[in-house]
């Protein structure tokens, strides 16, 4: 594991000072900046851009290929945190152990520091310079499938689906599935399509591989309701139990915590056998994988 921990590490610091660097492009508002420079800086796993690098690795091509995308990945996330985190939506004090945006900067700027990050997210990828590596049809498709993973048919639906049934007693576990499958799975499985367009890889391959991501995902969210109950709050930078207080549906309430762990467990099995069924023997995306179902934060 150690292996990976400094893996992750270091594709961290590249993400992390890559970010920094476009923001401080911008010639924008020094409020606005300073807040999209607030959450961008607040700490995080930075799994989703890690995971782009990742597969651009394990198909054998250099990781800075894909280092704009995948910080427009993390910026799109961003800002999908800071907006949860408003009154309207989660009302939450704390993220990653630090004041919300929205604490810090107040609602107005907050909700503006988050349009800001969804919307020069995409002005990334199309500005990324054009060159034989990175075509622009290859440019189209990787704005066409982020705004699928992260719009109505995706993450903000699946927003949508979770807010409407706190408090559901009544909710099924293909239900649940399906809004974690939407709110935070697309965002996951676009990360490694993305590396996967970008390295060139072939339709069977890419179809394999969304299988894989699918699974991690599902496994992703699981963990983190499994933290949510059990988990160091110092190191989840969150209160133990708040998806409790809000009386969310999550895997342990649904399946009890015994459950959840076995349906975690069955995801990362069937993500480890989508990734080998299409022949990428690669340690670091399998490392990745594990790291997810183990992870304390």
């Amino acid at each position: 594991m150690n292996k990976i921990t400094s893996y992750l590490e270091d594709a961290k610091q590249l993400v992390n000072a890559h970010l920094l660097t476009l923001i401080d492009k911008l010639q924008a508002p020094k409020i606005l900046m300073e807040a999209m420079r607030y959450s961008l800086s607040a700490g995080g796993k930075r799994i989703r851009p890690i995971l782009l690098l990742a597969t651009l690795e394990a198909f054998e091509e250099n990781r800075e290929k894909g280092l704009d995308v995948a910080c427009a990945i993390e910026m799109l996330h961003t800002y999908s945190l800071i907006h949860d985190d408003l009154p309207a939506m989660d009302n939450d004090d704390l993220r990653r152990g630090k004041p919300t945006n929205h604490k810090v900067f107040g609602e107005a700027n907050a909700i503006l520091a988050g349009d800001a990050l969804l919307t020069y997210s995409f002005e990334i990828i199309s500005s990324i310079p054009e060159r034989e590596e990175v075509t622009p049809d290859m440019k189209l498709e990787l704005i066409r499938r982020l705004a699928q993973a992260a719009g109505p048919e995706g993450m903000v639906g699946g927003q949508v689906e979770d807010l409407r049934n706190e408090n559901n007693p009544n909710l099924s576990l293909q239900e649940l599935e399906n809004i974690h499958y939407n709110k935070t799975g697309k965002l996951i499985i676009y990360s490694i399509i993305a590396g996967a367009i970008l390295a060139k890889a072939g339709e069977e391959k890419i179809n394999l591989l969304e299988k894989f991501a699918y699974h991690l995902g599902i496994a992703f969210q699981i963990q983190d309701d499994i933290l949510d109950v059990i988990g160091d709050s110092e190191k989840t930078g969150k209160p133990t139990g708040s998806d409790s207080v809000k009386e969310k549906s999550t895997y342990p309430k649904l399946l009890t915590m015994e459950g959840a762990k076995e349906k975690l467990n069955e995801h990362f099995e069937q993500a480890l056998f989508y990734l080998e069924k299409a022949n990428i023997h690669d340690e670091i995306l399998k490392g990745i994988a594990l790291y997810v179902v183990k992870r304390e934060n």
